[in-house]
């Protein structure tokens, strides 16, 4: 009787586990799932960071049109400043002289080649100036292309409307009222011409969208979609 006394106030030893035997199976399982999220993760931001070719191209004109109206304007300024400079200044123009058919002076210096009334005339070497300042050149811009105000695409496409119109009048000045050519005024109505024929087609292909950027550039809806998958 004291035995079964002294056996049952005693406590039961806790049971040795295995030496082999992990310490516990719940620590690793979260190591297991931590180390594949962290990869899932990693793979996620890879891709975030390297979006699709998709992104890159939002259907307007591309980069190498904007270039090339850019240039073009740009050229059509520096021969408009030239004309007019010759017109005030030296009332010559190199290679264009003489009294046969290419004679510039003849041209620049008809009643034709001035806008107004007798008392304020101005030469139309003047407005060819004007028009490639404040249209030309900044509305054929990759920054004016790439605009995302649908006001400059249409504000493009009338001024070389109406640039391509006045150019109609002057060839027909030059050749059947004066006849004579002017090789620089002809080089400038060669540049509208391009400027109209590059602005129309791009209005008719993809409308007044803005252009493409010249390098990727990522939205921010496609930088938030991988985020969000």
């Amino acid at each position: 009787m004291a035995a079964s006394k002294s056996t049952r106030g005693r406590k039961a030893a806790p049971a040795r586990s295995h030496p082999t035997a992990p310490a516990s199976a719940a620590p690793s399982v979260v190591a297991t799932k931590t180390a594949s999220k962290g990869r899932a993760d990693g793979a996620r931001a890879k891709t975030s960071s390297t979006p699709s070719p998709a992104a890159y191209d939002n259907g307007g004109p591309p980069i190498w049109l904007q270039l090339t109206t850019f240039v073009l304007a740009i050229a059509g300024l520096g021969v408009s400043i030239y004309e007019t400079y010759s017109h005030f200044v030296t009332h010559s123009f190199l290679g264009c002289s003489g009294n046969g058919t290419f004679n510039c002076e003849a041209v620049t210096t008809s009643a034709q080649s001035y806008i107004g009334p007798s008392s304020f005339h101005v030469p139309v070497a003047v407005l060819g100036v004007l028009f490639f300042v404040f249209a030309g050149v900044p509305l054929m811009s990759p920054w004016a292309w790439q605009a995302k105000r649908r006001e400059i695409h249409l504000a493009r496409l009338v001024s070389v409307i109406i640039g391509m119109c006045f150019v109609m009048y002057l060839l027909y000045a030059e050749l059947i009222i004066i006849d004579k050519i002017c090789i620089y005024c002809t080089s400038v109505h060669v540049i509208t011409f391009l400027l109209f024929v590059l602005t129309v087609g791009a209005a008719a292909m993809w409308g007044l969208a803005p252009g493409r950027p010249g390098f990727p550039v990522r939205t921010r809806r496609a930088a938030a979609e991988p985020a969000a998958s």
